[in-house]
């Protein structure tokens, strides 16, 4: 008998008609632990583990450091910071004085990073290892190890949960980075949907892989994890070995993964995943296989999601248990409304095809308890955005049972393991060499990762140099959105406005990949 035959029982699902119980603030998200159980462990990483209570001083000094540097209510705070506690406590401590958050992800070139910080133009730059800014507001770690070390205690700062409190990056199909904005309010939103409908409580050990600069993963780790008083382990590895071992050695109950992590766990049948009651596969499709195959090789089905950075994050997730629909992304989260539209903005009945646009929720007792997004970080302030139900760009239906299905992409995404790449983006890079008259971007089916990056280029001259190329990217580009695939052709077609049409362009591509692929 394998081991994940001994699965430790589950707690049952709670109805999603229990009322909506959202902390007033996120200074205020762990006063329920600090009441009832001040030395459980709150927070767990590579470097150890914080109690409730230590997570409340480690927030309470970093607070005050920020205040220390000149931070105030409304300014930025950036972070290009590795997994792991001082990343947690920062983003706890700037919540508590008001400051906006904005997360660097350590593994973009500088150009990107410097992109990111020149949208929101922080005040201070907490700056690990990998940071690439150059930027006179960066904090280096000794540094902010010092103003950690000095106790300081901010002053005391009327929150408003309405305020901006966080930017999540994202991108348009033109490829340039998008600055969402949130409120406090609908920072923890989905922590207390997600406790109330999935019964957590105080034996909850989350375990999140993907970076914590993502400002989704801050949402859905110890914002969540906190208000069922529980731990959040914050994982400093993505490889399979990686996760395996922090799953298994730190007795996680609940792990979110991308479909690609979700495959080569599936296919090592002898890692011990015993003490997993719930395993998530998001930021891209989880084919029906795949589900198959996991709870075939480990004892237990993975539940699909499909979320988005304007809800922030969860919008739908299959149920507690095994229960799922084939092709679905599970059911709509009880503080939403959503729905399929036509291309004049008419909302179909359910089961009907359309762009799906995302609301809240108008009856039941989640009713208002969702509020749209506060729009885009511009030119240092918020734009709002447009009134109505949020346009995902996605194409598909939701049933009248909730079941929701994403058949299509409007946009033009490639979807690598779970990381969104923007062919624009790509092609910009690859078309500032000056042997290529031509580019196009796409991508190419791929059993693993979903998909892969294929490039196809048009030279007037001799051959191009695909190594050349393949190096380009690299300097400019982070290394998942280089392509694999590279396809040289005499011309690519075009349109009477001169541009490549997307449609059969995978047909063009040579399908193997470049030594030194992964």
């Amino acid at each position: 008998m394998s081991s994940h035959d001994a699965r430790p029982p589950r707690a049952p699902q709670t109805s999603p008609a229990r009322s909506a119980t959202v902390p007033a603030t996120i200074a205020a998200v762990l006063d329920g632990a600090l009441a009832a159980r001040p030395g459980a462990p709150a927070v767990e990483a590579a470097s150890g583990t914080w109690s409730y209570a230590e997570l409340d001083d480690r927030a309470r000094r970093a607070a005050g450091a920020l205040w220390s540097l000149g931070v105030r209510p409304g300014d930025r705070v950036a972070a290009c910071l590795p997994n792991d506690l001082d990343i947690i406590a920062a983003f706890h401590g700037a919540q508590r004085i008001g400051a906006i958050w904005a997360g660097i992800g350590e593994a973009l070139a500088a150009a990107e990073q410097e992109d990111l910080y020149g949208i929101c133009e922080p005040s201070v730059v907490l700056a690990g290892p990998r940071c690439r800014l150059t930027s006179k507001d960066c904090v280096d770690p000794d540094r902010w190890a010092d103003l950690l070390g000095r106790g300081e205690t901010a002053p005391a700062v009327d929150l408003d949960a309405a305020a901006p409190a966080g930017i999540a990056f994202t991108s348009g199909t033109s490829g340039r980075p998008k600055a969402v904005v949130h409120s406090q309010r609908n920072l923890l939103l989905p922590g207390a949907a997600l406790v109330a409908t999935r019964g957590f409580g105080p034996e909850l050990r989350k375990g999140d892989s993907f970076p914590l600069t993502v400002l989704n993963l801050m949402v859905l780790s110890t914002l969540l994890t906190a208000q069922a008083g529980g731990c959040a382990v914050i994982m400093d590895r993505r490889d399979v070995e990686g996760v395996a071992e922090w799953i298994s050695t730190r007795r996680v109950t609940a792990w979110n993964g991308a479909p690609a992590q979700v495959h080569d766990l599936a296919a090592r049948p002898h890692l011990d995943l015993s003490s997993l009651q719930e395993v998530w596969s998001g930021a891209s499709d989880t084919p029906d296989e795949l589900r198959r195959a996991f709870a075939e090789a480990h004892g237990i089905v993975p539940r699909a999601t499909y979320g988005l950075t304007e809800a922030p994050t969860v919008v739908s997730i299959d149920p507690v248990g095994e229960e799922w629909r084939p092709r679905s992304s599970g059911r709509v989260m009880p503080q939403y409304d959503v729905a399929a539209y036509d291309d004049e903005g008419r909302r179909l009945p359910p089961g009907t095809l359309g762009e799906l646009r995302l609301d809240g929720a108008a009856g039941g007792p989640w009713a208002g308890a969702w509020t749209p997004l506060l729009g885009y970080w511009e030119d240092g302030r918020v734009r709002p955005a447009e009134p109505g139900p949020v346009p995902t760009g996605d194409v598909g239906t939701v049933d009248a049972d909730g079941w929701l299905t994403v058949l299509d992409r409007k946009k033009l995404v490639i979807i690598r393991g779970g990381a969104n790449i923007y062919p624009l983006e790509v092609e910009r890079v690859i078309a500032t060499h000056p042997d290529v008259v031509r580019v196009a971007v796409c991508p190419v089916p791929d059993e693993r990762l979903g998909q892969r990056v294929a490039a196809l280029v048009e030279s007037a001259g001799p051959p191009l140099d695909l190594d050349e190329l393949t190096e380009l990217c690299r300097r400019e580009l982070a290394s998942y959105k280089v392509p694999e695939i590279w396809t040289q052709v005499d011309a690519l077609p075009v349109n009477a406005m001169g541009k490549v049409p997307r449609a059969g362009l995978s047909d063009l591509v040579d399908p193997r990949p470049r030594p030194g692929t992964v």
